[in-house]
């Protein structure tokens, strides 16, 4: 049959060749930009940052507990001063007077398997530990065999341990938000039966609590993302730390110094209190 569409028209619908591709992230029209179908400019003023984030890696709009759960792990690495790697790189970049891209690019080049790469790794060793579980194993029994599975390796689990913090004060408070919001999940509780077990073995490894990127694995990976997406999520709160380094770095020190963490002085604002702002 022949087509009877006119011709005009014909000519003027988009043709399908082999060369296209899909994206489902973020629509670009005349006058208009959808992010997961969502109106920019419905979103600005209504949607926190970590609400949008949260939209552009899950597909949808979290719960408003989830939204206040993400935000707070976003703000729990946003920074942790001179001395980490990237901190020190972005500086160092900085004092040559490089452009604050270069610098910043520099800070987020360093993060490897050691930092910032912990999130992953932690969120694969819960995995683990679930899967037996699922499996008919007790939790204290599937803690009991990962840990023994990293010890007899000569290695602290991912996610536990820190070179300043006998008790990491942003994973407690993390904690404390998933209980308060009804988000603790079986990562969440596997990650502390972990802890009870690395606790009954002070005698032979010393205090090795868990840490911030540990909490955040758990709280991640009960939230539903991806463990690839983990390590992506320091990256996003880490990036305004190294932006405010690298430009404290270009407007308040000599340049070219030789920059040794170690003779840092804090002299900024003292410990103050922060204002209540949740109506």
């Amino acid at each position: 049959m022949a087509d009877a569409t006119p011709a005009v028209e014909r000519r003027t619908q988009p043709r399908l060749t082999s060369d296209r591709w899909q994206t489902a992230i973020t629509s670009i029209q005349q006058n208009a930009i959808l992010i997961r179908g969502y109106a920019v400019d419905e979103m600005m003023g209504r949607l926190s940052f970590a609400d949008a984030v949260y939209l552009l890696l899950m597909g949808e709009l979290p719960t408003p507990a989830i939204g206040r759960m993400l935000n707070a792990v976003l703000i729990s690495t946003i920074d942790h001063g001179v001395t980490p790697p990237s901190t020190l790189a972005a500086r160092n970049v900085a004092t040559t007077g490089a452009p604050l891209k270069d610098s910043v690019g520099a800070g987020v080049l360093a993060f490897g398997p050691h930092h910032g790469g912990d999130i992953e790794s932690c969120m694969r060793f819960l995995d683990r530990a679930v899967a037996l579980v699922r499996a008919g194993h007790a939790p204290p029994a599937a803690a009991e065999q990962i840990v023994l599975e990293c010890l007899s390796l000569g290695q602290v689990p991912p996610g536990f341990g820190h070179r300043f913090h006998t008790r990491d004060p942003r994973a407690s408070r993390l904690f404390q938000l998933a209980l308060e919001l009804d988000l603790e999940g079986e990562h969440v509780r596997m990650i502390r039966a972990v802890e009870r077990e690395l606790s009954l073995r002070q005698a032979d490894i010393g205090i090795v609590p868990v840490n911030v990127d540990g909490a955040i694995a758990a709280i991640c990976a009960d939230l539903g993302f991806a463990e690839d997406l983990g390590n992506a999520i320091f990256l996003i709160s880490r990036l305004p730390g190294l932006i405010a380094h690298a430009h404290e770095e270009r407007t308040r020190q000599q340049p070219m110094r030789q920059i040794d963490v170690t003779k840092h002085v804090y002299d900024g604002a003292r410990e103050r209190r922060v204002p209540d702002t949740r109506r």
